[in-house]
């Protein structure tokens, strides 16, 4: 058992490695500018063992969001009795906007305005990103029922977290410091997590 996981850590620290690897040649000089086998050749890997990681070029960046992918799905399987799918994902959203965490777009560290100048600034790798938002409404769907209401509802709320967090990075992008927009970002997540309640619970969800 030990054995097993000491190979997964090993696997997971792999990936990371890689994946920091890729994403400072690609902060240097561009991911249009950067070859595979570049990459390859820095995280002195070969080519073939780069690809048994990340299938494509697009996934080297995007691995910083593999453990987000099933997240959402993740915290409404796993809700208090009595909690609502969007109430545990706007407290968990809040939480995050709190501690300034990258994925709510609410953080002003230059490496991270770096980083998703890259992701927002590349056609391919924002629209890599909208599968991996796809990929996250269709687990969540499924953790609400896998119905047609179940994929109604996911949709909504994915897409209440994507624009809370892109608003959150064009903010971040124009100067403004993360102090100083957390306080709105905060009211206005609970804003539209409660509208989304409201729209929920106005269409009948029994989810």
């Amino acid at each position: 058992m030990g054995e097993i996981g000491l190979r997964e850590r090993k696997r997971q620290r792999m990936y990371q490695d890689v994946s920091d690897t890729a994403i400072a040649l690609f902060l240097e000089k561009g991911f249009d500018e950067v070859s595979v086998a570049e990459v390859a050749a820095a995280a002195e890997i070969s080519k073939p063992t780069l690809f048994r990681y990340f299938p494509t070029k697009e996934d080297l960046v995007l691995h910083r969001f593999a453990d987000h992918e099933t997240e959402p799905a993740r915290l409404v399987a796993g809700r208090q009795a009595g909690e609502s799918p969007a109430g545990v994902l706007r407290r968990h959203f809040v939480a995050g906007l709190e501690r300034f965490d990258p994925v709510t777009g609410l953080n002003d560290d230059p490496r991270v305005l770096a980083f998703h100048r890259l992701l927002y600034g590349t056609p391919s790798l924002a629209a890599r990103l909208y599968a991996y938002l796809e990929r996250s409404e269709s687990a969540l769907a499924d953790a609400l029922g896998g119905d047609l209401d179940a994929r109604l509802a996911a949709g909504q709320i994915i897409a209440v977290q994507r624009v809370l967090a892109l608003d959150n990075w064009r903010r971040m992008a124009a100067g403004e410091t993360a102090e100083e927009v957390r306080a709105e970002a905060v009211a206005a997540a609970e804003r539209a997590f409660a509208r989304l309640e409201r729209a929920l619970r106005a269409t009948k969800e029994k989810i």
